[in-house]
């Protein structure tokens, strides 16, 4: 496969997204490693998968214990998370909700956000829902928003010269107060990746985690 080979774009997001996930096998992923390296070590709570796909990510942390709201444009994947949390058993802890996150964002309050990969080849006003995810996390709750940092070979875009954000560009976009929310981590750590058609190659991941402070203590 060379660059993006998936649905058309000029279907539409919610089009799109169901035709990609349709297309899918329908067995959930492993977890995403930058997610396992920051999580495996925090006590269990209440967590929110944005973009939860398949349900790599949203399985591995209720298999952990935490509660996971898994949300999704496409009623495919979301109808899948669930569908692969009730025969792990674990029905009661995963919870999936479809929204398009330019239109609307899921109640509540958590103790995790977790942004994967959160890109759209559609227009979005992604630091609005991010700012958004900031917002309603709980004190000492943590936002991890991991990015693509370079062009793979099955990347949408093969725009060699295209700019991906830093870590701290994209902090600096929400714009949160510094005396609510601390980042503890900005980096561009490298890994060996796997695309969807089976070839590999070194990519860069883009990866911020920012902590609710306000209230703590």
């Amino acid at each position: 496969m060379n660059g993006w080979q998936g649905p058309k774009l000029d279907a539409g997001p919610e089009s799109f997204w169901e035709e990609l996930h349709r297309n899918l096998a329908g067995s959930a992923k492993p977890p995403n490693q930058r997610l396992v390296e920051i999580a495996e070590s925090l006590s269990p709570g209440v967590a929110l998968d944005l973009g939860c796909g398949p349900g790599g990510d949203a399985i591995w942390l209720a298999q952990r214990g935490w509660r996971v709201t898994a949300v999704d444009i496409s009623g495919t994947a979301v109808a899948r998370v669930e569908a692969a949390a009730g025969e792990l058993g674990l029905g009661d802890q995963v919870t999936g909700e479809r929204h398009d996150l330019a239109h609307s964002f899921p109640t509540g309050t958590f103790d995790l956000v977790n942004a994967q990969y959160f890109h759209t080849p559609f227009a979005l006003d992604r630091s609005r829902v991010l700012r958004t995810a900031a917002q309603a996390l709980r004190p000492g709750g943590r936002l991890l928003i991991v990015d693509h940092g370079s062009v793979a070979p099955w990347s949408w875009n093969q725009d060699p010269d295209a700019h991906l954000p830093t870590p701290d560009e994209v902090a600096a976009s929400l714009d949160l107060d510094p005396q609510q929310w601390t980042v503890l981590r900005a980096e561009m750590p490298q890994r060996r990746a796997t695309g969807p058609g089976g070839q590999t190659a070194t990519v860069i991941d883009n990866v911020l985690l920012i902590r609710r402070t306000e209230g703590d203590g």
